[in-house]
């Protein structure tokens, strides 16, 4: 039996303009703290311990700054591009703390599309209300529509 996997396909190459966005928000609980360390096995005690983190610059416990762009990751692979897209590279650069219970948005913006290497280069930004807790820039290799 074969399957079809066309349906799961995100958009192709000829899909997109420059400016399209898509967005994912998650709110980071003390569950995703203690999965992300244990995955990424980044157990830097600023995340996972209150009387350490409270000695920090931050006073309190933090969020893997990671974690917070990992959900750039999966509006990539989810929504724009989306399914089928591959990442090539990802600048960062952080800017505010993200602390647990934090709502974090992660916006992915078309800036540039290269039709003959089939890549899209995106703006990147994470934010926790109206502050920019990250941002930097994608660029993802796109499929072309199948012929």
């Amino acid at each position: 039996m074969t399957e079809d996997f066309r349906a799961m396909h995100g958009l192709y190459l000829e899909d997109l303009k420059t400016g399209m966005s898509a967005q994912f928000g998650k709110t980071v609980g003390e569950a995703d703290i203690q999965a992300f360390a244990g995955v990424s096995g980044d157990t830097n005690p600023i995340h996972l311990h209150q009387g350490f983190a409270a000695t920090s610059r931050f006073g309190q416990r933090i969020a893997h700054g990671m974690l917070s762009a990992s959900f750039i990751s999966t509006v990539v692979g989810t929504k724009l591009p989306g399914p089928g897209s591959i990442y090539i590279s990802q600048s960062l650069n952080f800017k505010a703390p993200v602390k647990i219970g934090d709502t974090v948005t992660a916006v992915c913006t078309i800036v540039d599309i290269d039709a003959a290497k089939r890549r899209v280069r995106l703006a990147t930004e994470c934010r926790v209300g109206t502050t920019v807790v990250l941002d930097g820039e994608a660029v993802i290799l796109v499929p072309r529509r199948p012929a």
